[in-house]
């Protein structure tokens, strides 16, 4: 076995989970090379900074820089373990589109060589490994891969998923549990070797297509307890109930464990993956389906509600506190505080202010509706309306003597002690 310092490792995309787990490889003492199809990411990360938000992600990447055992290019080299680490979206009709990990498993394919491993980290449909398989073996014949050989393969085809908690990144992508996946046993013995390397949690090992579905298991729980959440706050609005008072009480039971409702589900990972189980089993799956409607509903409600108050108030500028589909981070992948924001600014133009902490400026999608960023300070001073969005911490700090007088919908329920508002106004049951 290779020692960490003789390690070649290739990480393809160098986005949210791709550059974590790069600089967390390159930590071991392995040298890596984070491919990316983006020159100024390459250009950043080859400059020791960082292009994303995550805790302590730009000390550790300037540190591995700086040592050499990580930099980034555009083109792809030799190595001997491949990480694919590329987005896996979906259509308009919610069919998932795995075209980026089978453009990285073409860029891969002509530098692989026998010994080589090849890991999907991408979260994927049930098969996409196997695609994945079959892809390499039409694109290099010379090659015996793994479930299309009786004899032993040249190389290990592998499926092993993140699950980490953005803001917590670099802690969970070492402390939490793996779940690897192989096209053969031997295979997921190979990458299990691999993960011990730098992983200090269990790594399990399994079937790719049980490891693919564990994935979208686990993130659809979470939609669905979510959604649940979501369809009490709608409850609750109608019967004008604090809703975040009765799930607290509710969850006094040794029993029940309710999550807490919101705007909606964002993120690529909850608000995605569900779709991949609808799309694969569509007959099978209508609480799936009725999680991921009620929860993109509830962003509606929010949008519908925020015009209401404004409609309200004809002159007053409101404050859209947050764009991220999560506190304390710089992702507005999927968001719905970005959907809700986005809505009212295009309806109400410059009457609406954005206040993210985690940006330098208002996303592309944001020009020409008359939507200005400004700072939390600022929006206390000249916002009469303010509608919680996201649960940044700064937020939060506000305390009620400089909000006692706003109109508020707070739709994470941040600010428990807030007077109720009217019936247009519902201060605390939004969420």
């Amino acid at each position: 076995m290779l020692s960490d310092t003789e390690l070649n490792v290739v990480v393809m995309g160098l986005g949210y989970i791709g550059l974590p787990t790069a600089a967390i490889i390159a930590r071991t003492g392995a040298r890596v090379l984070g491919v990316d199809v983006t020159e100024r990411v390459v250009e950043t990360i080859n400059s020791g900074r960082v292009h994303i938000e995550e805790v302590d992600l730009d000390g550790l990447v300037s540190g591995v820089v700086a040592r050499g055992t990580l930099r980034a290019a555009m083109t792809v080299e030799p190595a001997d373990v491949f990480v694919i680490a590329v987005p896996t979206p979906f259509d308009a009709a919610h069919a998932p589109d795995i075209s980026y990990v089978l453009g990285a498993a073409t860029t891969i394919a002509p530098v692989l060589k026998p010994g080589d491993t090849v890991i999907l980290e991408s979260t994927s449909p049930v098969g996409t490994t196997e695609k994945v398989r079959d892809l390499l073996a039409t694109l290099r014949p010379d090659l015996r891969v793994p479930g299309r050989t009786r004899d032993q393969a040249d190389i290990a085809i592998a499926y092993c998923p993140e699950r980490v908690l953005p803001g917590r990144i670099l802690v969970e992508l070492i402390d939490n549990d793996r779940v690897i996946g192989g096209i053969t046993p031997r295979c997921a013995r190979k990458a299990l070797t691999f993960y011990r390397r730098f992983v200090r949690g269990a790594c399990v090992t399994t079937t790719a297509r049980a490891a693919e579905m564990t994935k979208l298991t686990e993130n659809a729980f979470r939609d669905v307890n979510i959604a649940f959440a979501n369809e009490l706050s709608l409850i609750a609005d109608t019967m004008n109930v604090d809703v975040w008072e009765v799930i607290r009480l509710a969850n006094r039971h040794p029993r029940v464990n309710i999550l807490q409702p919101g705007p909606g589900v964002g993120g690529h990972c909850i608000a995605v993956d569900p779709w991949f189980l609808v799309h694969a089993a569509p007959d099978q799956t209508p609480l799936i389906r009725t999680a991921r409607e009620v929860n993109d509903g509830k962003t509606d409600h929010v949008i519908a509600q925020v015009a209401a108050m404004i409609a309200a108030d004809p002159a007053a500028p409101v404050a859209c506190l947050g764009l991220a589909f999560k506190a304390n981070i710089d992702d507005f992948r999927e968001s719905p505080a970005m959907k809700v924001a986005l809505a009212v600014a295009n309806r109400f133009g410059d009457r609406v202010r954005i206040v993210e902490p985690y940006a330098a400026a208002l996303p592309p999608a944001f020009d020409g509706t008359g939507a200005t960023l400004i700072d939390v300070d600022t929006a206390i001073e000249t916002c009469p309306i303010m509608v919680v969005l996201v649960d940044h911490d700064v937020f939060r700090s506000i305390p009620l003597e400089e909000r006692s007088e706003k109109t508020v919908l707070d739709t994470r329920g941040i600010w428990p002690d807030q007077p109720r508002g009217t019936a247009q106004q519902p201060a605390r049951t939004a969420g």
